[in-house]
C-alpha cells in the first residue's frame, strides 16, 4: 500500500468519525489555495538548533555532519495524518538514508514536551515556526477552522505557543547547505511518498 492509499484511508475514517459540519470545515481548508512563495531547490538554507522532543538541541550542521539531510516539516503529533506519515518514514525510508549516509529529522512547531515519539530519528520543535517561516511553510489559522479545532479539543496556542500552522514539507538539503529537494503539501492529507524521497537523495 503506498502511503496516499493509507492517508485516503484515515481521511475517510475521520469523515465518518467527525461532526459533519466540523468535517465540511477542515475540508475546505485542505483546498485553500495556500501560500505561493516557497522555498525554491537551490537556494541555500540557514544553519538552525532547535530542541528536540526530549529537549536536547540539534542543529543542521550536525544533520549534515555526514552527508545530506532530510528534512520532514510536519503539523504536530496531534494530526493523524502526520503520525501516520512519520511511521511510514521510520519503516520504509529511514532504514534507507542510513545506507546512504543521509540524516533524518521531523520539524514541527509544537513545544518540545519531555516525551519522544516512537522514532528513531530526531523530532525537533521548532516553536514560534522560525525555520518554517523562512522556507515560506508557515501560516496563520483562519478563524473558522480555530473554531472547529477548539471543538475538537485541540488548542494550538497550548501545544504551539500560537495559532500558526506549517504546511506539510520535505525538504532535502545538501551538505552545502543548498536545498536539493523540495515537495510542499498545502492540501494536509497528500504528502511525499518514501520512494521520491530516496530518489532525490540518491540523485545528489
Amino acid at each position: 500500500m503506498t502511503l496516499e492509499n493509507a492517508l485516503a484511508g484515515v481521511h475517510d475514517h475521520l469523515r465518518d468519525a467527525l461532526p459533519p459540519e466540523t468535517f465540511a470545515v477542515l475540508e475546505a481548508d485542505r483546498r485553500r489555495a495556500g501560500a505561493t512563495e516557497f522555498a525554491e531547490v537551490g537556494a541555500k538554507i540557514e544553519d538552525f538548533t532547535l530542541p528536540g522532543a526530549d529537549g536536547v538541541p540539534v542543529s543542521l550542521g550536525q544533520l549534515l555532519a555526514d552527508g545530506p539531510a532530510v528534512l520532514v516539516f510536519y503539523r504536530g503529533q496531534w494530526c493523524p495524518y502526520c503520525n501516520l506519515t512519520l511511521r511510514t518514514y521510520q519503516r520504509e525510508l529511514w532504514p534507507e538514508l542510513g545506507k546512504l549516509g543521509a540524516a533524518l529529522a521531523a520539524v514541527s512547531p509544537q513545544r518540545p514536551d519531555g516525551s519522544r515519539p516512537e522514532l528513531e530519528f530526531p523530532v525537533l520543535s521548532d516553536v514560534g515556526s522560525t525555520v518554517a517561516r523562512r522556507l515560506g511553510l508557515s501560516y496563520p489559522v483562519s478563524t473558522v477552522v480555530r473554531e472547529a479545532m477548539e471543538a475538537l479539543g485541540t488548542d494550538l496556542e497550548a501545544v504551539n505557543g500560537t495559532w500558526e500552522l506549517v504546511h506539510p514539507a520535505v525538504v532535502v538539503v545538501g551538505r552545502d547547505r543548498v536545498i536539493r529537494f523540495a515537495d510542499v503539501h498545502p492540501d494536509f492529507v497528500t504528502r511525499t511518498e518514501p520512494a521520491q524521497i530516496l530518489e532525490a537523495v540518491k540523485s545528489l
